[in-house]
């Protein structure tokens, strides 16, 4: 068992000696390393994302949903909603406006 930590450890001091003989890059140069890549990714994050900015805010128009009545297909329910207007979605105003004046109406 001796010999083997004894194997071990010298092992390990050889690979340590290995890696000291190796490129040494200093602290300080480890620092500018990493600063320069900042300062790269940056440069090349910032006008990348104030370009699609400007394009999806200038160039490209987003889709709503087409005005009138839905076709058929479009309004399959397999069950009711859970909420006092059963037929109506739950941000369609003008679908909840009607059924609760029908509900009034009806009252």
């Amino acid at each position: 068992m001796k010999k083997e930590a004894v194997e071990h450890l010298k092992a390990r001091i050889a690979r340590q000696k290995e890696i000291e003989s190796g490129q040494y890059v200093s602290h300080g140069e480890e620092v500018a390393e990493m600063n320069k890549w900042i300062k790269i990714s940056i440069l090349v994050a910032a006008p990348v994302c104030v370009l699609t900015l400007a394009k999806d805010l200038l160039f490209v128009d987003h889709a709503h949903r087409k005005e009138g009545p839905e076709p058929d297909y479009m309004r399959i329910r397999n069950k009711e909603f859970p909420w006092e207007c059963e037929d109506c979605e739950l941000f369609n105003g003008e679908c909840w406006k009607k059924c609760r004046e029908e509900k009034a109406a009806g009252n």
